[in-house]
């Protein structure tokens, strides 16, 4: 079996943990953000987990399983 390349673009969105869960950053934090709420914009900022449902894909993606 021929080795499974990680994709460019999942190498920069995510990050793994110690504990090997996968952290991510929100959407929608990059322009027009004058309409956008000031509460908004700091939840937007902070990076959150991954959704256990979409773990996996993610995880192949970055090679690790």
């Amino acid at each position: 079996m021929p080795k499974i390349k990680t994709k460019s673009g999942a190498k920069k969105r995510f990050q793994v943990t110690g504990s090997g869960k996968i952290k991510r950053k929100h959407a929608y934090k990059s322009h027009i953000l004058t309409k956008k709420s000031t509460k908004r914009k700091l939840k937007l900022t902070h990076t959150t987990l991954v959704h256990p449902n979409d773990e996996a894909s993610v995880k192949r993606q970055l090679g690790l399983k």
